[in-house]
């Protein structure tokens, strides 16, 4: 077993523990800022379908309802009709942002996880 080991550790660049803390934190980093930004954007995609929900109901009744819409900073006057295309296709650009950021996550998560097999890296419990 322990020429196993050897083997493994072998196989991976020898670094010192200061480079294996420095890659382990950044590592770590990058998971939990992926992760922040997918939360950031599900929530956008959310208060998407809420507006649209209420939307749906004034275009049903009239389309040409007048709508404000802010863009850039900018409030802008349209009619419901305009704007609700505009806005599924942006909640439909914010899924497949999510959905591509979500893979990124789990790629990111599969190689923190070899780097900790690799190194022997575990996580210390805490005894109270």
């Amino acid at each position: 077993m322990a020429s196993t080991t050897a083997k493994a550790k072998s196989k991976v660049p020898p670094l010192s523990d200061q480079e294996i803390q420095q890659i382990y934190v950044r590592m770590q980093n990058e998971l939990q800022s992926l992760a922040s930004k997918i939360g950031e954007l599900e929530s956008e995609a959310e208060e998407h379908t809420l507006v649209l929900g209420t939307l749906e109901e004034a275009l049903a009744e009239d389309p040409n309802r007048k709508c404000f819409r802010l863009i850039g900073g900018v409030l802008t006057e349209r009619t419901v009709k305009e704007v609700v295309p505009a806005l599924k296709t942006n909640r439909d650009g914010i899924a497949n942002v999510v959905s591509t950021l979500g893979s990124q996550y789990k790629t990111k998560e599969q190689e923190f996880d070899k780097f900790k097999g690799d190194y022997g890296i575990r996580p210390v419990s805490s005894v109270s």
